[in-house]
């Protein structure tokens, strides 16, 4: 039995490293994070020195149980997580769980930047202690997020919506994206002129080429008007031209660094079209381990780091394969170096392959397409960064367009083209993917993939002059390879966090991706707008690159993160205190409350879901606090207060006249203080005779409530009846000639998904369900979950992304029952 316990992140890292480990350990999956800050509290005591609340992550239980269960057996336990601040946390966290201080068990922390025997072994042969300054970073940075998030979000809430999140990082984000778009939207294009010709040789080769005007007169030829172009032209005419002089130099272009996270990300992202989440998911796949026929082997190193560090041995079996492969002539005479940035752990790697003589071809059977392409990347570039610079000769042609006694001035033209004379690292990446990546980055200039041979005092025949009318160009929209970009060289986020802001973005509805560009939606420039215009010192470039620097000087052992998150947290306050709804008009508020008085008959009370409303609670609630005078009444409470006044306005005679002096009397006509369509009750009344499931039942009801309780139904409301009252039609006796009077008017309708039909029509010859299965209070039944997901299409012919996802993941479990398989539409909707 093995007495050596070690524990990772991962299954698939468990089983890598538990073969290269042997017998004498046993290798344990912490499946992640164990602990983690409580979902439905802040879990942060602000007073006592910003101390967490820490809880077991819901779905960990069992994984701790386990783990507890496997240490009980073993004299020492080895701490082996990723190597980077949320591995050092998620080390302390199990520690903490497993250390019961009696045992007397050994812990261990053991850290590898690339799972491979050579590496593994010699970090459990030097194993050390967790390094609490990196966990104290980690906390720093999860408290910063919480609080910010927790206390933030709200304010989203009651402006906007429900549902929105706001995040430290994340808006910031979001707010260089809106402010991209607005510089695009405020952008006034100006014309300007481009003047070229059209020319050939004299003599062989005759193949045509161009050339581009460059001076007027010594100055810049900066043509901006159609009439400007045009007198040039017209000065051009009748004139030679000839060669005035040839210039020869040669240049030397060194190779890339290697990979870090953020660079990965973003030529995964321009050349493969990868979104970062993506890109991770592979780098993390090749991390830990792929089979290469003799078990799984780790083909990368970590794939979070912001190092261009290479360790030695690394760097020695690059040059060797360098000068064996392709010849000493492309090995430098020494490494060549990287500097990173300042704040980067030069502790960590960059992103190379573990054994460079593991060449892309050679593995090219072992790994799907996305995992070769990433690999490809990797091995490119970490091979070209130890290669030769590459020489590459840059001609260019200063062309005369000679002048005469009438028109006496002077115009030179260029023209120029480059030969690489010494592939250099291009012969790992290729010339033609430097041109590609120039091109990207509006590198590329006017320049001829071959020049014509010319010489000094040669005349050109003029074929064509050339006028091209431009207009200067917004800046172009954020790709996520740009976004990252930007981000890092802001000092904004950390390798680990630049994949999960994106997706964070996309999910939250914030951005649209359209053909690799970021722009936002409505919705995120609505949340943006009312971030920056309320919290515009919080939600600001510079002050979140400082929190990242200081985080790091929590790391470094130079700040304490307790005295850090104290200052953060004293500024945070001031900018919070002055986002608070401001206190109502109290005079007008008592005015309110006091015409209420007359007010005998109450409507009852509703329920919906687990709470309960009542007019009559509200209104005693608001009395109280006018009378307890230790709390203003908010202005949300007076517009609920004036609100509910104006269900009741039979029973206030004087209602009309208090609302005009305190300036609501406009809420007396509004939509939500009217009494409910007749139309309304009509549809309920006829809905109630007929057979209905029991979600719809439910649904009838709880707007039937709502109605009696003398309350109109909102415009989403009446429709989701609508749609009802459709589904039940056939039900309905004359439902022709009752829709006039039930006013069912337009429906709208989201489109069709014969997709979920599909699998809906699949799944209903599945006869053994699985039984159900209770977590905590919650009871999961297969079948009963299937039935209503049935139901719900069959009412309303389509599914919500989250239904329709657990669909496809039930009809994976139950596939073998399946008699006729599900038939893909050929254009299915996407909902």
């Amino acid at each position: 039995m093995a007495t050596k316990m070690v524990i990772v992140e991962s299954p698939a890292k468990a089983k890598t490293i538990n073969k290269i480990l042997g017998k004498d350990f046993v290798v344990k999956s912490s499946m992640g994070h164990i602990r983690d800050l409580p979902i439905k509290n802040l879990g942060v005591d602000i007073k006592d020195s910003f101390k967490p609340k820490y809880v077991l992550v819901k779905t960990r239980q069992k994984v701790i149980d386990e783990l507890k269960k496997t240490a009980l057996k073993c004299d020492s336990i080895y701490l082996a997580p990723d190597p980077d601040r949320e591995g050092e946390a998620i080390a302390w966290h199990l520690k903490t769980i497993l250390d019961d201080g009696k045992s007397g068990k050994q812990f261990f922390r053991v850290q590898y930047n690339e799972i491979t025997p050579t590496a593994v072994r010699k970090a459990f042969e030097h194993p050390g202690e967790i390094d609490q300054k990196r966990v104290d970073a980690q906390q720093a940075r999860r408290i910063l997020d919480r609080i910010v998030g927790y206390m933030v979000s709200p304010v989203l809430w009651r402006r906007i919506r429900r549902g929105l999140s706001a995040g430290r990082v994340q808006s910031v984000a979001l707010r260089l994206v809106c402010e991209r778009e607005m510089e695009i939207k405020k952008f006034v294009p100006e014309e300007y002129w481009l003047l070229g010709a059209k020319v050939k040789k004299l003599v062989e080769p005759l193949d045509p080429f161009r050339i581009k005007l460059v001076r007027i007169d010594g100055e810049k030829a900066d043509v901006k008007s159609g009439e400007q172009a045009e007198n040039i032209k017209n000065d051009l005419n009748g004139r030679s031209l000839k060669v005035a002089e040839i210039a020869i130099k040669e240049i030397s272009k060194r190779a890339g660094p290697p990979f870090i996270t953020s660079s990965l990300q973003q030529a995964a992202s321009s050349t493969c079209g990868y979104e970062p989440k993506r890109t991770m998911s592979i780098a993390q796949k090749l991390y830990e381990g792929v089979d290469l026929g003799e078990g799984p082997v780790g083909l990368i190193t970590y794939m979070r780091t912001d190092s261009f560090f290479i360790a030695q041995d690394a760097l020695q079996a690059c040059r060797t394969f360098i000068g064996e492969k392709y010849g000493v002539e492309y090995l430098p005479e020494k490494p060549n170096f990287f500097k990173s940035r300042g704040s980067a752990q030069e502790a960590h790697e960059a992103i190379r392959p573990t054994d460079v003589t593991r060449t892309p071809d050679s593995v090219a059977h072992k790994l799907d397409p996305t995992e070769l392409k990433v690999y490809k990347l990797i091995w490119q570039r970490f091979v070209s960064s130890q290669m030769a610079p590459a020489k590459i000769e840059q001609k260019t042609a200063k062309i005369e367009a000679v002048p005469t006694e009438q028109k006496k001035t002077t115009y030179i033209f260029h023209v120029s083209a480059s030969e690489v004379k010494f592939p250099g690292y291009m012969k790992v990446t290729g010339a033609d993917v430097e041109k590609q990546a120039e091109k990207e980055n509006g590198e590329e200039g006017e320049e001829l993939d071959r020049m014509p041979p010319l010489t000094e005092g040669e005349a050109l025949e003029c074929l064509e002059w050339l006028m091209d009318r431009k207009e200067t160009q917004p800046p172009a929209r954020y790709s996520e390879a740009s976004l990252i970009k930007s981000l890092e060289e802001n000092g904004v986020g950390r390798p680990s966090t630049y994949a999960s802001i994106i997706s964070t973005l996309h999910a939250r509805k914030y951005v649209l991706r359209e053909k690799r560009s970021l722009s936002p939606t409505e919705l995120g420039v609505s949340v943006n707008d009312l971030l920056v215009t309320n919290l515009g010192e919080l939600f600001n470039v510079e002050f979140t690159a400082l929190m990242e620097e200081s985080l790091d000087k929590i790391e470094e052992g130079d700040v304490d993160w307790t005295r850090m998150l104290g200052e953060f947290y004293t500024k945070f306050d001031g900018w919070m205190q002055k986002v608070k709804e401001p206190p109502a008009d109290q005079t007008a508020v008592r005015h309110v409350a006091k015409c209420m008085e007359s007010i005998t008959q109450w409507a009852p009370e509703v329920k919906r879901g687990k709470k309960t409303y009542s007019d009559q609670s509200f209104v005693e609630s608001v009395r109280k606090q006018l009378g307890d005078g230790t709390k203003e009444i908010s202005t949300r409470q007076l517009t609920a207060l004036v609100r509910i006044a104006c269900r009741y306005k039979e029973q206030v005679p004087d209602l009309e006249k208090v609302l005009s002096d305190v300036g609501h009397s406009a809420m007396l006509t509004a939509p939500e203080t009217q009494p409910p369509r007749e139309s309304t009750l009509k549809k309920l009344d006829v809905l109630s005779s007929l057979d209905l499931d029991e979600s719809a039942k439910k649904f009838v009801e709880s707007l039937r409530s709502q109605a009696s309780s003398g309350r109109r139904l909102s415009d989403r409301q009446v429709n989701a009846l609508n749609r009802i009252v459709m589904s039940h039609s056939a039900q309905i006796e004359n439902y022709e000639s009752l829709k006039a009077v039930l006013e069912m008017g337009e429906v709208e309708h989201q489109a069709e998904d014969p997709e979920c039909g599909e699998y809906i029509r699949a799944m209903s010859s599945v006869e053994n369900w699985k039984p159900p299965v209770t977590r905590g209070k919650r009871v999961f039944d297969d079948n009963l979950f299937y039935q209503s997901l049935s139901q719900h299409y069959g009412r309303k012919k389509f599914l919500s992304f989250r239904q329709k996802a657990a669909l496809k993941k039930m009809y994976e479990k139950y596939k073998d029952q399946v008699k006729e398989p599900v038939r893909i539409p050929e254009t299915p909707v996407q909902v």
